[in-house]
């Protein structure tokens, strides 16, 4: 079975004040004049204290046009994705030359070599490492990525693998777009990254044989991964996503993302738990997507979740916002740290996105 070694989780360097945020939006993305109030509300109700990005606030308004965004994005994710994969390894006692598979996942950039293929030898990885660059999949990524590479490992017990995602979610900030999807994006959204180091059943304690090993740590830090399932919603592709422009990313995002929550992530979970014998009651840790104060509510209620089962992700969209496909990854890592679970317990990672659709991913704490 799989078993996740590290989690680690970095952030933009910029860090700013909800209202600054929403002042840096005002003067970028509404016309000279203009009334200020939608924003505000907007940005209020997002329940969002903090958050971090990747460029000095005042650097955004002179980002001209696409191709200054998606370089930035380059600089940006390769350096946040760096640490964070270097972080991981650390904490699992790993070294960047036992990486058998690096899978990258984003929303908010593209780039040829990927972000994974520019990493691998800037962190020593070996020039056989497998790579696995992954686009458009959104906030469900850092479920759905944890989920393949325990697909992965599951034909290669042997294995390690390291599951990176990087969302520079403000340089998807659309200057020209009053409208009300973008408004709630920029009230939402943050930068940062995240890795998962995970390795297959057979996979010994860290390497320290010729020179590969970074530590002699067992690899038992992390919960085990014990199944996974995706759900793919028919009729919601305009539910959330892109339009892809000349200006880059047009965000996508209708209001009726609750309601497709609510009717079908109950009987989901239900479903899936039901396969193993198991109960919402049973589980002891849930650790969901930050995806908004509406669509957290609309989990919370389609489940019936006990009073505080989010707050976990409630601190994390509070304090860096919504980072897309690596928030989840953050939330478990702050549910490790915060509130390890019982050992042997269960618990269920759950993160929606573009599709529309929903991952979940049964642990064993």
């Amino acid at each position: 079975m799989t078993r996740i070694a590290a989690v680690h989780g970095v952030l933009a360097p910029h860090r700013h004040a909800q209202h600054e945020i929403t002042d840096m939006v005002a003067d970028t993305c509404l016309p000279v004049g203009s009334d200020r109030r939608v924003l505000d509300r907007l940005h209020h109700s997002a329940k969002v204290g903090t958050r971090h990005t990747v460029l000095p606030l005042d650097r955004y308004a002179a980002l001209d046009g696409f191709g200054a965004v998606n370089d930035a994005f380059i600089d940006g994710a390769v350096r946040l994705g760096a640490d964070a994969v270097s972080g991981a390894l650390e904490e699992a006692g790993l070294s960047p030359r036992d990486v058998d598979l690096l899978m990258f996942t984003t929303v908010t950039g593209i780039a040829a070599p990927s972000v994974d293929a520019r990493l691998a030898g800037r962190l020593g990885m070996r020039p056989d490492v497998k790579r696995l660059p992954v686009f458009g999949l959104g906030c469900v990524a850092g479920a759905a990525g944890l989920a393949r590479i325990h697909d992965y490992l599951l034909g290669r017990p042997d294995d390690v693998a390291v599951l990176l995602s990087v969302e520079l979610c403000t340089l998807t900030f659309q200057r020209d777009d009053t409208s009300t999807a973008n408004l709630i994006a920029t009230a939402l959204f943050g930068d940062g990254a995240a890795a998962v180091v995970a390795c297959g059943a057979r996979r010994a304690p860290a390497r320290e044989a010729s020179g590969q090993g970074a530590g002699a740590r067992a690899v038992t830090a992390g919960p085990q991964v014990v199944d996974t399932r995706s759900h793919l919603y028919p009729d919601t592709e305009e539910v959330m996503g892109w339009h892809i422009t000349s200006a880059g990313f047009r965000v996508v995002l209708d209001a009726s993302v609750p309601d497709v929550v609510r009717k079908n992530l109950a009987a989901d979970v239900d479903g899936f738990l039901a396969d193993h014998g198991l109960h919402r009651a049973d589980i002891t840790a849930w650790v969901c997507h930050p995806g908004g104060p509406k669509v957290l509510e609309a989990v919370a209620e389609s489940l019936d979740l006990p009073e505080g089962a989010l707050d976990v992700t409630w601190r994390s969209l509070a304090s860096v916002g919504n980072l897309s496909s690596a928030s989840v990854l953050h939330v478990l890592r702050d549910t490790l740290a915060e509130r390890r679970p019982p050992a042997g317990t269960p618990g269920l990672l759950l993160a929606m996105g573009p599709g529309f659709c929903s991952e979940l991913v049964l642990l064993r704490w």
